[in-house]
């Protein structure tokens, strides 16, 4: 893909599904209470973190261009 992402958790939103860490493990690590974290606030974009993005079941989990903050996911329609 070649491009930077910042990826981003609503942990008001986050149910601690586990979704996102088991769909990318590289990308998101869970705490105590089970709630997600981005492993690194800016990575390079993949497929698998876009996967847990899309596969998130409330949506919690935003990702946008690093520098610009051009919407990835959710795309801004």
């Amino acid at each position: 893909m070649g491009d930077r992402w910042h990826i981003e958790v609503d942990r008001g939103v986050c149910i601690a599904s586990g979704m996102c860490a088991g769909t990318a493990p590289d990308g998101f690590r869970l705490d105590e209470a089970r709630q997600a974290h981005p492993s690194a606030a800016d990575t390079d974009a993949s497929e698998a973190l876009l996967d847990a993005a899309e596969n998130c079941p409330v949506e919690a989990i935003t990702i946008t261009l690093a520098g610009s903050g051009v919407p990835v996911f959710p795309p801004d329609d």
